[in-house]
């Protein structure tokens, strides 16, 4: 069994403690308070009660780390090199809708580069987590990217754009390329979670665009960790740009021309 540092400890902690609410309240959906925040994108009171827990325990432990939350926004702290990136419900619609696939992801971000993330999946009791330097784990078990070199022998991941999101036909291109040279092509709603499972080599690879800083910090430290490359599609920073592509390294290249619109 892998030994966590006392700093993935302080995480870890904190994604189950707040696991709990959210397991409870999945178990009583159809009670949920629900309100609408945009087009197809949704905050419930469990997403809203998980963040809370979070930044309390995270804060208890390190109270100096400022924060970026998805439903917080940026709390500044008085060290500026350290804050936590947190999203506490990444599948809210999956979460909504009854599906068990979602997660709480909580990276720390040290002078603008992620350094650990811990990624929880609370209905299958999957910990994923990870520390710049030290490797990738889940449950404790060492995990690294996918070992396939082909991409006709090659399962992928990736997010549709829905209703109120830009780049639908750009999207459309890239879904028919990947899909013309590829074993298959996987949507599960939880960008978080293809992070995780690319590190646990059960994607070949996971693209998306439109993204946030909370949906993909901590899934940039497990897919580095485990030997996986992580870069954006246009070549810009994925922190900034909400796009990124992470796949094995024999595949990363190839797939990164296909999405581009070049030839692999």
């Amino acid at each position: 069994m892998a030994q966590r540092s006392a700093l993935l400890n302080v995480m870890t902690a904190a994604a189950t403690k707040a696991a709990r609410g959210l397991v409870r309240d999945f178990g009583e959906i159809e009670n949920l308070q629900v309100s609408k925040k945009g087009p197809a994108d949704f905050v419930t009171t469990a997403d809203k009660k998980a963040e809370e827990v979070l930044v309390a325990g995270l804060t208890k432990a390190r109270p100096r780390f400022g924060f970026l939350l998805e439903e917080g926004g940026k709390i500044e702290g008085a060290d500026t090199s350290n804050r936590w990136i947190i999203d506490p419900l990444d599948g809210t619609t999956n979460f909504l809708h009854g599906i068990p696939h979602f997660s709480i992801s909580i990276a720390l971000e040290r002078d603008g580069e992620p350094v650990a993330g811990v990624i929880y999946e609370p209905i299958t009791d999957q910990m994923f987590w990870a520390e710049k330097g030290q490797g990738a784990y889940l449950n404790g078990r060492r995990i690294r990217v996918s070992a396939r070199r082909r991409l006709e022998e090659s399962l992928f991941a990736t997010g549709i754009p829905f209703a109120g999101k830009q780049d639908h036909d750009r999207f459309l291109s890239q879904l028919k390329a990947v899909m013309a040279v590829s074993a298959g092509v996987r949507r599960f709603g939880s960008a978080a979670l293809d992070l995780a499972y690319v590190a646990a080599g059960r994607y070949e690879g996971f693209w998306e665009i439109g993204l946030h800083p909370w949906d993909i910090a901590a899934g940039i430290v497990l897919v580095r960790e485990a030997g996986g490359f992580v870069t954006d599609i246009g070549g810009g920073g994925m922190m900034e740009s909400g796009e990124i592509l992470a796949a094995n390294d024999s595949l990363h290249g190839p797939l990164l021309k296909i999405l581009a619109g070049r030839s692999a």
